[in-house]
C-alpha cells in the first residue's frame, strides 16, 4: 500500500503576508474609527463591534483548524485499522 504524506503547513512568506494584512486593515479601521466626525457614543460602538469581529475571526480560525486537525487525526487512525484488519485477512496464519 502506498503511504502519501502531504505537508498542510504554510511558507513563512505567507504566514507574514497574513500578519501584515491583518495589522494594516486593523490599522486602518482604527485610524477610520478615530478620524470619523461622529459622537464619541457612535465611535466607541463602532470600536466595540470591531473589537468583537476580530475576536471572532480568531475564534472561527481556531475552530476549524481544531477540526481539520481532529479529523486528519480520524483518518489516521481508521486507515490504519483498515490496514491491519486487510493484512490480517491476507495473511490469516501470521507473517510467511
Amino acid at each position: 500500500m502506498s503511504h502519501t504524506i502531504i505537508d498542510h503547513s504554510n511558507s513563512k512568506s505567507f504566514f507574514n503576508m497574513a500578519w501584515i494584512a491583518f495589522v494594516c486593515a486593523t490599522l486602518g479601521t482604527i485610524a477610520g474609527i478615530i478620524l470619523l466626525e461622529a459622537t464619541l457614543a457612535a465611535k466607541g460602538f463602532l470600536a466595540m463591534g470591531f473589537v468583537f469581529t476580530i475576536s471572532a475571526c480568531f475564534t472561527l480560525a481556531k475552530v476549524t483548524r481544531d477540526r481539520f486537525e481532529a479529523e486528519r487525526l480520524y483518518n489516521k487512525v481508521e486507515r490504519a485499522k483498515t490496514e491491519q484488519f486487510l493484512s490480517e485477512k491476507e495473511n490469516p496464519g501470521g507473517s510467511f
